[in-house]
């Protein structure tokens, strides 16, 4: 299985010719054809709904949204509770419930993440739909990957059974992500055939 996060790292992937179950984020949907859209912001449902490339219940957004798009699906529940600003749902994005809905779907397997950059080259955003609609402009501040980093970490821990290979331009996995058994980093150079074997 194959989540796939907007970083730029992954903007010369071809990722039709990837033959797995894909789980996108967002504006992908523009691009290429994904099983499983997790689109959390409204906006963006708007649009996907309007593109015509995925069915509805394929797409998943946060249950806030529920009476607004009928025939969509809700994003996964969390497993665990914690009054911590953090770990509140509405503080989990797009690429964070893509990883999740990934972790449920395909539990005991191999899932890849490409486009995950979590840092910016620059001070800058880092997204390949940067100056587009929905978007933030190209001379935004970069966000601060410390939610995603520490929400993934949660993943990797809770889906033990699942091995996580990261597709990464940074050099050094996050501290927290480093004593994970199942989690490991690849160049893209790889991304094809260890699809082609594991998925």
């Amino acid at each position: 299985m194959l989540v796939i996060g907007n970083g730029e790292s992954r903007k010369d992937v071809d990722i039709d010719v990837l033959q797995t179950i894909k789980v996108g984020c967002n504006a992908i949907i523009r691009d290429y054809h994904v099983h499983h859209l997790i689109c959390c912001d409204k906006k963006m449902v708007s649009e996907a709904i309007t593109n015509n490339r995925i069915s509805n219940k394929n797409i998943y957004t946060r249950s806030d949204w529920q009476n607004l798009f009928p025939g969509v699906s809700m994003v996964p529940e969390l497993w665990y509770k914690s009054e911590e600003r953090i770990d509140q749902p509405w503080h989990w994005g797009s690429g964070d419930y893509a990883v999740l809905l990934a972790s449920e779907l395909a539990k005991g397997q191999t899932i890849h993440l490409i486009g995950f950059d979590l840092y910016s080259t620059d001070s800058n955003v880092n997204n390949v739909y940067k100056d587009t609609q929905n978007y933030n402009k190209s001379d935004s501040r970069s966000v601060d990957p410390s939610y995603w980093i520490y929400h993934l970490a949660k993943i990797f821990d809770h889906y033990s059974q699942n091995q996580y290979i990261i597709y990464p331009h940074f050099k050094n996995l996050p501290k927290s992500w480093q004593n994970f058994g199942n989690v490991s980093t690849q160049s893209l150079d790889h991304l094809e055939s260890n699809i082609n074997n594991n998925s």
